[in-house]
């Protein structure tokens, strides 16, 4: 069945919610704490169900799909998860691409990935904050202006009344009620929604995502562990985008309904199949609008991954020099022109993909 048609606007504004929700390894943190409050009865005879969109466009629009390969051909570094990096003088460092996510397929880590993984003395993630969990509490509490709306504004103030009845209706179908979270910012509400009932149910059965799996293992283990960044930078980003986006993304995601579950298994196809470079330009297929203004995808795409990745470069680079490191970031921030892998380029690593 092509569902295509009937989702293009809605479902590219849904999946920039989506991807904004989970790209953060703290606020995907959080999404895990809620699953856990919430409970996972509700969803305990659900199962993920959800349609591959990409498979579809290839079965409904040949020409389309092989635009759209073309395209994403074009991008660096876009076709594989996991990376080599050497430098004369020192034991090589491995980068591998996360999503943070417990599906099995995306836990079930390459042949390649998992030695590297088992034999490096330093692991190395987002951030370490998400792993004291009264920390990242205390430091959202002090930075209320990063997680609530400004002083005097509700969410109402940036939806129209239809909207409004769309996110209260689809909170309450989650058991979230609408008036603790009216003065929150809406990108905070989409980290409680932005998962299909699957993998919620997973997580409030206690499933770890991956980078925290490896980072709480990597600590068993007697390894070192290091982050890019702080708690503070990754909420920082987030706010930094204006509110209306966020809002606009949280009704887009709450009005996908059941389809939520269909941008989950694309997500996770493109994830296991080493296919990250197609994102990008999926969404800018889905998507018929030429205009997408200062809230588009160039904003979201330069603020949350553009402008992380020289970070995460930079702060990576004196780990590497220290060699036998794994270094496991989310999978976005791997391919690309301003990549991770380009940045360590031109820091002058040398990086190799491993198939």
């Amino acid at each position: 069945m092509n569902k295509l048609p009937s989702l293009p606007d809605r479902i590219s504004r849904a999946l920039l919610g989506v991807i904004g929700a989970l790209n953060l390894l703290f606020l995907a943190a959080f999404v895990l704490s809620a699953a856990a409050s919430l409970g996972s009865a509700r969803a305990a005879t659900v199962t993920c169900s959800g349609t591959d969109l990409i498979a579809a466009m290839k079965a409904a629009d040949p020409a389309k799909y092989e635009a759209l390969q073309k395209e994403a051909a074009k991008i660096p570094n876009g076709d594989s998860i996991f990376f080599r990096i050497e430098r004369a003088g020192t034991k090589p460092s491995w980068l591998l691409g996360t999503m943070h996510v417990s599906d099995p397929r995306v836990l079930d880590l390459p042949k390649a990935a998992n030695a590297a993984y088992e034999g490096a003395d330093t692991v190395v993630i987002e951030t370490v904050d998400v792993l004291d969990q009264t920390k990242a509490a205390t430091m959202m509490m002090q930075r209320l202006d990063l997680t609530m709306l400004p002083a005097g504004k509700k969410l109402s103030d940036y939806l129209s009344a239809g909207e409004m009845k769309i996110v209260e209706k689809g909170l309450e179908k989650r058991g979230i009620a609408m008036g603790a979270m009216a003065r929150m910012r809406p990108w905070l509400i989409s980290t409680m929604v932005a998962l299909p009932p699957c993998e919620m149910r997973r997580r409030g059965d206690g499933a770890e995502m991956l980078d925290i799996k490896l980072a709480t293992a990597a600590l068993a283990n007697g390894k070192k562990l290091e982050g890019l960044e702080t708690l503070s930078d990754q909420l920082t980003a987030m706010a930094s985008l204006p509110i209306e986006f966020h809002a606009q993304s949280l009704v887009a995601t709450l009005q996908l309904g059941d389809e939520l579950e269909d941008v989950f298994e694309t997500l996770i196809t493109l994830y296991d199949n080493g296919n990250t470079g197609l994102l990008w330009p999926f969404l800018k297929t889905i998507d018929a609008r030429q205009d997408h203004g200062p809230q588009g995808y160039a904003a979201f795409e330069q603020t949350m991954v553009n402008a992380r990745n020289q970070t995460m470069a930079d702060n990576a680079a004196p780990i590497i020099d220290g060699g036998n490191a794994f270094i496991a970031v989310g999978a976005l921030h791997l391919p690309g022109k301003e990549g991770v892998v380009e940045y360590l380029r031109k820091a002058g690593y040398t990086v190799t993909a491993v198939h």
